[in-house]
């Protein structure tokens, strides 16, 4: 899976100095995007027909044991 990208909006915030709380809840959006992203992905290789998937080295299998599993899990 490629790395999801950072949102150049919250750029400012990595010279900032946050307050505990505020970092936490910035650490959980971050991961819930990360996740979200994830999601997203694992369910766009259902979009591609054998060809892609052999393109981009997947099997069908492949995809059916991506989409298994929990967006916390990386590979």
């Amino acid at each position: 899976m490629a790395q999801a990208q950072i949102n150049p909006a919250l750029g400012f915030l990595s010279g900032r100095h946050l307050t505990p709380a505020a970092s936490v809840a910035l650490r959980v959006v971050v991961l819930l995007v990360k996740w979200q992203e994830r999601r997203r992905t694992r369910r766009g290789l259902t979009r591609l027909d054998a060809h892609l998937l052999k393109d981009v080295g997947l099997t069908g299998a492949d995809v059916q044991t991506e989409l298994a599993r929990w967006a916390w899990q990386d590979r």
